[in-house]
């Protein structure tokens, strides 16, 4: 069974609220939530519809404010950066991968892989890097088609390729699975413990599926946008 090693922290998130109100009502969607991450960790976050867990998610990464708290990423803390400055960010130290795949239509998958890099200012590299994750996820002979040539989960494959294309310390993903058959739910989950592992990549996953938080090395359980509980995994499936 893989045993990682952790270092210190590299999310903090402190007493953190997110409130939607208009004229008719408040909802409080997260109600003072604080955890940390250390660098390398696999953690899992679970919930019911509703619970919160991808609003969490979003917070994370920075595509939406948060309504008071604190949320601090490898030493920064993106609670009251500019959007310039949060965007910046992003392309050094957040991968994203969604569960609708958010490719580029217009796209080939090699410049979908691609895309990020040329929007964070990496050049030399990343062309090659692109072709060795085109490998890795085993899609090197699709590297020039469209997203409406491939499969849902060659789609999903080109996404986690294109999250790793800066090589961030931190890979977050909402459902990753969740649009996928088993066969290719599987691969993908693969992929992503693999990518985890040999990058040391924080890997910070949103699921519904009890199956898939088994391979986490901590799964932090939400309900009415609060925590739950917090444990490390105890697993039953080697990872």
């Amino acid at each position: 069974m893989h045993t990682p090693e952790f270092q210190m922290n590299v999310i903090e998130v402190r007493e953190l609220w997110k409130t939607i109100e208009n004229a008719a009502n408040r909802v409080e969607i997260l109600r003072g939530i604080s955890f940390g991450v250390p660098a390398g960790q696999f953690v899992a976050i679970m919930g019911a519809s509703g619970s919160g867990k991808s609003t969490l998610l979003g917070l994370l990464a920075g595509l939406d404010t948060v309504t008071s708290g604190n949320i601090v990423l490898d030493g920064v803390d993106i609670t009251n950066l500019k959007e310039d400055d949060l965007a910046r960010l992003r392309g050094r130290k957040i991968g994203f991968v969604f569960q609708s795949y958010q490719l580029v239509p217009t796209l080939t998958a090699e410049e979908n892989i691609l895309l990020p890099a040329e929007l964070s200012g990496y050049e030399g590299e990343s062309r090659q890097r692109a072709k060795e994750l085109l490998e890795r996820v085993g899609l090197s002979n699709r590297a020039h088609h469209y997203p409406v040539q491939l499969s849902g989960g060659e789609q999903q494959r080109i996404a986690l390729a294109r999250a790793f294309i800066t090589r961030p310390p931190i890979l977050m993903a909402d459902e990753p699975t969740g649009n996928l058959d088993s066969a290719n739910g599987r691969h993908v989950l693969d992929l992503l413990l693999q990518l985890n592992r040999e990058e040391k990549t924080t890997l910070v996953l949103v699921t519904h599926d009890g199956q898939l938080a088994e391979y986490a090395d901590r799964i932090i359980t939400l309900r009415d946008g609060r925590v739950l509980t917090d444990q490390v995994a105890e697993r039953t499936v080697e990872a």
